[in-house]
């Protein structure tokens, strides 16, 4: 029965370049042996690599699409004859011996990796989005070879060591007897072919390295931390395999004036204690611009006042954070004689006992704590 090799990459047959393209992608991220330790994922890995190399081949895709296999030529003659290998017999040792997993040849397109880059941006360029642009090393396509691997003018050649099947055989005997063992030819690394003259600017690896310019879009409400996705801006892969993902942490530069609690924002001021007695109006400085923020009679210090609708904007929603603004009331810290009498006059009036005793009314709270105390 011919491979379903649309079904390996989860696609209906006739799909098109560009999604067969996006599903090797994906699969072959998830799946690649340096990033899942799952012994089932090397071999279902390799399976979708040569699903992708077969739908992007022209004719091996129209083989498909005619219903045919393009490797089953020369394959399951029966018997034991030079080729054909142990037939079903043979299916069933390579289950045990490894030969399943490395069939036919693979593409020498891989998938590339991912990607990570940080960028640092002051607080109202998260608060409020922005957009910059930053600058990357990875590899990128050669454009001498357009990934092929191979110097202008020539061209792959068959593998002459396991002549363009990929991999090689071997007889090795067991308690069940000759058995044939399948892995992937040392010459070719299982693709089937041979590149006699390499690019000189990639060595045939069909990608350079290279410094690029990439502008990035960053949303408004983003916190230190997160990260921003730019799909196919990674490292291509070896022969010019899809690239992976891109991706740009964002990092918050410290503010003079504001700390972040998600959306909200905090910031400190200081009030002298005749103002906060009395009530006052500031101009506060937001990052909105100058707002009046109105301090009642009699605030306290630790009090916090709240201008709302003046954070951050919330990131997957509606509207946005609060500035809560935390007040600090000064005690001063220097009298000459006419304040220190004036202050002396205050307490008085307010029936409030000085430390000292002196013109203090009788009944006030130190009286009070002496006469627990006698």
């Amino acid at each position: 029965m011919a491979t379903d090799y649309y079904g390996v990459l989860g696609l209906a047959p006739g799909s098109s370049d560009n999604d067969i393209k996006r599903a090797y992608r994906r699969l072959a991220r998830d799946l690649h042996p340096d990033v899942n330790p799952d012994p089932g994922a090397k071999e279902r890995f390799q399976e979708v690599s040569r699903a992708y190399e077969v739908l992007t081949d022209p004719e091996k895709r129209r083989i498909v699409d005619l219903g045919g296999d393009p490797y089953d030529t020369g394959r399951g003659g029966g018997g034991f004859g030079q080729g054909a290998g142990f037939g079903g017999l043979g299916d069933i040792m390579d289950a045990f011996f490894g030969g399943a997993a490395t069939r036919g040849p693979r593409s020498r397109a891989r998938a590339g990796g991912d990607a990570l880059i940080r960028v640092d941006l002051d607080l109202d360029e998260t608060v409020f989005g922005t957009a910059t642009d930053i600058t990357v090393d990875t590899a990128v396509l050669c454009d001498t070879c357009t990934g092929a691997g191979t110097a202008p003018g020539t061209h792959p050649t068959t593998c002459t060591t396991c002549d363009g099947r990929g991999e090689v055989q071997s007889v090795q005997r067991s308690f069940l007897g000759q058995v044939v063992a399948t892995r992937p030819c040392p010459t070719c690394s299982g693709t089937g072919q041979v590149i006699p003259e390499p690019c000189a600017k990639c060595a045939g690896d069909g990608r350079v390295r290279a410094r690029r310019t990439i502008p990035v879009k960053v949303p408004a409400g983003v916190e230190d931390g997160m990260r921003i996705r730019l799909a196919g801006h990674g490292e291509v892969g070896p022969g010019g395999g899809p690239a992976g993902d891109l991706y740009v942490e964002v990092h918050e530069r410290p503010h003079d004036v504001f700390t972040r609690d998600g959306e909200d924002l905090h910031c400190r001021v200081t009030l002298p204690m005749t103002a906060a007695a009395l009530g006052t109006t500031l101009k506060l400085q937001t990052l909105d611009g100058v707002e009046d923020l109105d301090i009642k009679a009699g605030t306290q210090s630790g009090s916090v006042l709240t201008l709302r609708a003046h954070g951050a904007p919330r990131l997957r929603g509606t509207g946005r954070g609060n500035l809560m603004v935390h007040v600090d009331v000064q005690t001063p810290g220097r009298l000459d004689d006419r304040q220190r009498d004036l202050l002396r006059e205050l307490a008085t009036l307010r029936g409030e006992e000085l430390p000292d005793g002196s013109g203090a009314p009788q009944g006030g709270l130190l009286s009070r704590v002496r006469d627990a105390f006698k």
